[in-house]
């Protein structure tokens, strides 16, 4: 039997409740990365599972979907990384059509993979078509193989990473936007479509210091991985004054680490959530233990009821027969 509902609240430093924790998956299936423990049944899954997954978890409140990029992975890289990674844009722009509510969340673009107009104009017609649910997770990149593959330049990807998040404010959204810097200079384009949504969400991701400072400077969200807790109430302690000169706060979206069990431990689920909480967490995003597609859809369903996820009407989800 679940315990209590556990409708986690977010506090800020004074102690206030402030906006409800949301959650995010972390989408099974298009993402097979090892340390998220993928199943077995994933490898053979595809548009029909994923579709079905998706909608589940749009229907039942979660927050937002995602999609990591890579474009392809060195062989001596597999052990670690994981072989598959299906294209964030497509991916997203497939589960838009198949979802009503939820978030499309990169996690993230590599920047240095592109240009700042290219990236306005593929993923502002997915905020297009989504009706404003883009979130554009962003990142330095950490695979020089992949760079040198792809022809760009590895060791100035920070400095060029910066510049890229402050052209992207100018035109996400505006079709006739101007920018000059040192990497990137344009003036007298138009691109259309463009993003609906006023100021696409940008969410930076990392495992350093910076990536922390530029998320406080440029971003609107921090997105870190693979760090433990102590790294991360660290970090987070040290940018406490950065943050307090933010006139918005900053999102704090912090994963889950291990897969959880909502239907056989959820007390350690709620644990695992509250240590996040703790730490300030303003978003979580998760995973599962899963041994086929229709337990997964239980672990979903599972989770959204202990933490009692706020679900809309029926009507605002696809329902089952359209997928």
């Amino acid at each position: 039997m679940l315990p209590t509902f556990h409708n986690v609240t977010v506090r800020s430093n004074n102690g206030r409740p402030t906006a409800p924790l949301r959650f995010g998956l972390l989408t099974p299936i298009v993402q097979r990365i090892r340390h998220l423990a993928p199943a077995d049944w994933e490898e053979r899954a595809g548009p029909a599972e994923l579709v079905d997954l998706a909608g589940t978890a749009d229907a039942l409140g979660f927050d937002y979907l995602t999609a990591f990029e890579h474009v392809a992975i060195p062989e001596p890289e597999l052990a670690r990384r994981g072989p598959c990674f299906w294209d964030p844009l497509a991916t997203l722009s497939f589960l838009a059509a198949r979802t009503r509510r939820i978030r499309l969340a990169t996690q993230v673009i590599v920047l240095g993979y592109h240009h700042p107009l290219e990236v306005a104009k593929r993923f502002g017609t997915l905020d297009l078509l989504s009706g404003g649910r883009l979130v554009l997770g962003v990142g330095v990149g950490s695979l020089a193989a992949e760079f040198a593959l792809l022809g760009h330049d590895f060791a100035g990807r920070g400095a060029r990473a910066d510049e890229m998040i402050e052209a992207l404010r100018t035109c996400l959204s505006t079709p006739r936007a101007t920018f000059h810097g040192r990497f990137y200079s344009f003036e007298g384009w138009h691109v259309e479509p463009v993003a609906v949504q006023e100021r696409v969400p940008i969410w930076v991701g990392g495992q350093s210091r910076r990536s922390l400072r530029r998320a406080c400077e440029l971003g609107d969200g921090w997105v870190p991985f693979q760090l433990d807790l102590a790294d991360l109430r660290a970090m987070l302690r040290d940018a406490r004054p950065r943050l307090a000169d933010r006139p918005v706060p900053l999102e704090v979206v912090l994963r889950v680490p291990e897969p959880l069990d909502p239907l056989g431990a959820p007390h350690r689920c709620t644990a695992a959530v509250d240590q996040l909480r703790d730490l300030g967490a303003t978003a979580v995003s998760v995973y599962f233990r899963h041994t086929s597609p229709a337990h997964y859809r239980d672990q979903l369903h599972a989770f959204a009821q202990l933490f009692a996820l706020p679900t809309g009407p029926a009507e605002e989800s696809v329902d089952a027969a359209d997928r």
